[in-house]
């Protein structure tokens, strides 16, 4: 998952570093016809917002990444050539797009997870579900928040029944399982505007579960969810940890 490069600007694509070795050798002669923006490097554990990326000439790019784009985001302006288009509409025959995410237009192109994720997703959707029915909820997984300019994909949540849509345009409790390097404490704010009552964040690394809830607008820890008879605490001891 990839740190956003640009703030609020429409008509861009991020570009995840970890591609398929076969597109890899093609990105950079790609990049090099439409201008290259790169990131500050990528700080493991790090939840504050990255600073705005720097425009880089071409001999800077070549000298600071050796040729590879393994370990810097890249982000290309329209029109896309089309090696870019030729990635976007493979990924979308493959399915491989299913966890994709815009935020405020810039397209956030997210692997599928591992796993260690999927099977603590199993596990939580156990949990869960049982008590969502108890409370009138319905249990969902993976979906689009929001609408098709600006939407994110939790790996779950818990809804009030209501009409069914290819984007929801919010969620009683949305589930986020933490990936590392990925987006999960950014989206904060987007579930926020968007009135989402609780976020569960369950981070598998850390062995931590985060409750939060929303009041006046911000999200703020909760021992116990108001939305279900369960609590961080409790969950973190019912989870086997994988």
């Amino acid at each position: 998952m990839l740190w956003r490069l640009i703030r609020d600007a429409p008509g861009e694509l991020d570009l995840l570093p970890y591609l398929e070795p076969a597109w890899r050798a093609q990105l950079p002669h790609a990049v090099g016809h439409v201008g290259l923006l790169a990131a500050p490097r990528r700080i493991r554990g790090l939840r504050s917002r990255p600073a705005r990326a720097g425009v880089m000439i071409d001999a800077d790019w070549a000298a600071s990444t050796d040729g590879s784009l393994q370990q810097m985001p890249t982000l290309v302006r329209d029109p896309q050539p089309v090696e870019f288009e030729a990635l976007l509409e493979r990924r979308r025959r493959l399915g491989q797009d299913l966890f994709d995410e815009v935020w405020k237009g810039v397209r956030h192109m997210n692997p599928a997870p591992n796993s260690k994720h999927a099977r603590l997703e199993w596990q939580l959707a156990t949990i869960l579900s049982p008590l969502a029915g108890a409370a009138g909820l319905q249990a969902l997984g993976q979906f689009n928040l929001g609408d098709e300019g600006d939407y994110r994909v939790p790996d779950g949540a818990l809804a009030h029944p209501g009409v069914d849509a290819v984007y929801l345009p919010t969620a009683a409790l949305v589930l986020e399982i933490v990936s590392p390097g990925d987006e999960t404490w950014e989206k904060l704010d987007f579930y926020a505007a968007r009135g989402v009552d609780e976020l569960l964040i369950v981070d598998p690394q850390d062995r931590i579960v985060s409750w939060l809830g929303l009041e006046s607008g911000e999200n703020k820890h909760l021992k116990q969810s108001r939305l279900i008879e369960l609590g961080a605490a409790e969950l973190a001891a019912r989870i086997d940890w994988p």
